[in-house]
């Protein structure tokens, strides 16, 4: 008879690993109505904290995210909290709520990836974890022309209720204008949003992020790159744009 001499440790570790993670979140399903609750919020979060970070690690972003959670501070999970997201219509409390138990989920889903991907990697050098971009990217992708003036940009987004558009020079898309650059560029530097184009306000050059990588990706490049909207492609090609707003309502578990 065979005899393994070399057990997979890694295999086991992250089986056990994940075993524990999912106990975290049935428990937590106590806090959401589903049952009695057999301790405080408080001493959950606590050993949630550590589990997150002994599993996954005191720098990963889900670490954070969950910190951000027990906030209730949308905002924060880019780490821009001047600027608050649309609202979901949601009672602070519950939606602090919510936005644990998706950040559980998604620490599930990473160890998984992690035991089932493992050694695959992608072309980049980094695993697929947990939802795709795609999944939860707006897919009305809304532009201006840059010769447009900054009143014409802003009608359009009280239109399409956005809080950003794609710039395009008639033959690509060169640049994004945000409602809060917008407003602080006209309030602070005195602009004449009349006769102010779109250039003179836009971002440069567009912050893109591909379809196929994991929501987490888009928190920390936010995060890198102080934020809050990101073109998605597909093939070279914008497909969509992702923004704060979209990452919290999966957080929240608002669709």
């Amino acid at each position: 008879m065979a005899v393994r001499t070399t057990p997979p440790t890694q295999r086991v570790s992250l089986d056990r690993s994940i075993e524990r993670m999912r106990k975290q979140l049935t428990e937590f399903a106590s806090f959401l109505g589903r049952g009695k609750p057999t301790r405080s919020l408080e001493e959950f979060d606590l050993e949630t904290e550590r589990l997150i970070g002994d599993l996954l690690g005191q720098a990963s972003d889900l670490l954070h995210a969950y910190e951000y959670a027990e906030l209730g501070e949308a905002a924060g999970l880019v780490n821009m909290t001047d600027e608050a997201p649309e609202g979901s219509g949601l009672d602070s409390q519950r939606q602090s709520l919510l936005q644990r138990s998706r950040v559980l989920e998604s620490c599930v889903s990473e160890l998984e990836a992690r035991r089932t991907a493992a050694p695959k990697k992608t072309k980049i050098g980094q695993m697929l974890i947990g939802p795709q971009i795609a999944e939860h990217m707006s897919t009305d992708i809304r532009s201006v022309s840059q010769d447009a003036s900054l009143r014409e940009a802003a009608q359009l987004m009280q239109q399409w209720k956005l809080g950003s558009l794609l710039v395009t020079n008639s033959r690509a898309y060169v640049g994004v204008l945000t409602d809060s650059a917008l407003a602080r560029d006209v309030a602070a530097k005195g602009l004449d949003p009349r006769t102010t184009t779109v250039k003179l306000c836009m971002r440069t050059p567009v912050a893109v992020i591909e379809g196929d990588r994991p929501i987490i990706d888009a928190v920390r490049m936010m995060k890198e790159q102080a934020t809050r909207h990101l073109a998605v492609t597909q093939d070279g090609q914008i497909i969509g744009v992702i923004s704060v707003s979209n990452i919290l309502r999966y957080y929240s578990g608002v669709v």
